[in-house]
């Protein structure tokens, strides 16, 4: 399977990166940082991927890109992406020189921009968190196992997403049942995968822990109306990254100030995240993502089909 196959809308990747970007200035640094190793052409490009509504992601990504930009006296720009592969073609055109990625994404954005990950969100106890794909049913139909969704609707997240996507297709594919013999929707989210379930548009629905938890706060998804009938391993939580040909000493620098931030800052994001009470940023790298590098591999994903 190709990486074309998995980024099946016809012009996904070939979209001029930023016309798919929703672009929100944040942070006001100190203008005499700008050209230093620190602040390059005088600013920072933050890029995060779409993995919940707007309206509450901008603002989250907003607080931690403004406290990113006091700890390096640089502005940084955050740049909500409409789609995981615009964030992954934006770093590859060098419109992006940082970004939060989900687990696949920053495999592919390693593989085609030499994307390093250097940090993500951990618990108070400042454990590396972790999420859970799924895949939920209404009670009443007698659906229990992936199997008997053959000949049913499955609505999925983004093309792209690793508990909205790859996880739920390689869950049909383990229980033998053909991407010919179900009806897969992409819903154009997690929030919009729960939504087309709860509305009856669908049979089936990826709902991750992540949209688990949200929802069930929001009091918009009550879990005792419905059955979850697959659940992933742990997924260890989206890596903030690093352009691979960005100066070392930029690198450095992003690094540690993710890494001292004041986890108050962190939260609002990592709520979205599911991940309370947040604890400080931790240290991660490509081995800690390797199982996601195995899943691309097992799934025939290759960058060089893009």
């Amino acid at each position: 399977m190709s990486l074309r196959r998995l980024f099946h809308r016809p012009v996904a990747l070939a979209v001029v990166a930023s016309a798919a970007l929703s672009l929100t200035a944040c942070g006001s640094g100190d203008d005499s940082a700008a050209g230093s190793p620190t602040c390059p052409d005088g600013e920072i490009r933050f890029g995060v991927e779409p993995f919940e509504d707007p309206a509450r992601l901008t603002p989250a990504a907003e607080k931690l890109g403004d406290a990113l930009s006091k700890s390096l006296d640089c502005p940084v720009e955050v740049q909500v992406t409409q789609e995981y592969s615009a964030e992954v073609l934006a770093m590859q055109n060098d419109e992006l020189d940082i970004a939060i990625f989900g687990p696949l994404g920053y495999v592919f954005a390693s593989q085609r921009a030499d994307a390093e990950a250097v940090a993500s969100f951990a618990d108070a106890d400042r454990r590396l968190s972790t999420y859970t794909a799924g895949i939920w049913v209404p009670k009443k139909p007698d659906i229990t196992s992936v199997a008997q969704l053959r000949n049913r609707s499955l609505a999925l997240g983004s093309v792209g997403s690793t508990s909205g996507d790859a996880l739920p297709r390689q869950a049909l594919a383990n229980a033998g049942v053909a991407e010919d013999d179900i009806k897969i929707d992409y819903a154009g989210g997690h929030p919009e995968a729960l939504l087309a379930l709860t509305n009856g548009a669908v049979d089936a629905a990826e709902i991750n822990s992540q949209q688990l938890a949200s929802a069930t706060a929001e009091g918009t998804f009550d879990p005792a109306e419905y059955r979850k009938i697959w659940t992933s391993k742990p997924i260890p939580n989206d890596p903030i990254t690093v352009r691979g040909d960005m100066d070392p000493a930029f690198k450095r620098a992003v690094r540690d100030a993710l890494l001292n931030l004041d986890p108050a800052t962190i939260g609002e994001i990592g709520a979205l995240l599911d991940v309370s009470p947040p604890g400080p940023l931790v240290p991660v790298d490509r081995s800690t993502y390797q199982p996601l590098f195995d899943l691309a591999k097992t799934l025939n994903l290759s960058e060089g089909d893009a």
